[in-house]
């Protein structure tokens, strides 16, 4: 895999960015003015990160792995230390399926009914691979999605969920909040 470098990455005009991000040379960007990257990020082959107007956030310590997709024109906000699995797919946007509209980006939008709203990570989200996330969607902080999951509404935080719809399974542990501390410590070193 090989990654952008820093002088790459500036030309790309990133809204922000920050310091070791490794973002793959086979990874489409869309809207780059509209992309916040926080520090120690990577974003792996194929993914796609299309900002619409609402913008989309990332935070420090972020992985989003091959094939994943960040799409739409509602804000899409990923929090601290979260994980993005192979093939997640992110929607701040979604067409009107009942039949009543017409669909997709080449018709008007007098005719279509594009359901846009928000979708957000907190802090240690992981999402597994093959997973869907739709408009309105707040995944709280620690949250654990299981691969090939279907989530279509906000997830309270520090439990684990899976399946289509996503369903609560159990509660996550925290351990990973007390390593946070140490190795934000050493860092600090």
């Amino acid at each position: 895999m090989a990654f952008y470098n820093e002088d790459e990455l500036s030309e790309f005009g990133f809204k922000s960015i920050g310091t070791n991000v490794l973002i793959s040379d086979k990874a489409s960007i869309y809207n780059p003015s509209k992309i916040s990257i926080g520090d120690n990020v990577r974003i792996d082959d194929f993914c796609i990160l299309s900002a619409g107007s609402g913008g989309i956030t990332i935070g420090r310590n972020v992985h989003i792995a091959c094939y994943a997709l960040l799409i739409g024109a509602g804000k899409i906000t990923v929090g601290d230390y979260v994980g993005l699995s192979s093939r997640v797919s992110v929607y701040s946007s979604s067409d009107d399926y009942s039949g009543a509209f017409l669909t997709n980006p080449t018709v008007p939008s007098e005719y279509t009914n594009v359901d846009t709203a928000p979708v957000s990570f907190g802090q240690h989200a992981l999402i597994g691979s093959g997973s869907v996330i739709l408009p309105g969607v707040s995944l709280a902080e620690g949250v654990a999605v299981g691969a090939l999951s279907l989530v279509t509404k906000s997830l309270d935080a520090w439990q684990i969920y899976s399946g289509a719809p996503a369903r609560r399974l159990k509660e996550r542990k925290r351990d990973c909040l007390d390593l946070q501390k140490q190795y934000e410590g050493l860092r600090k070193q």
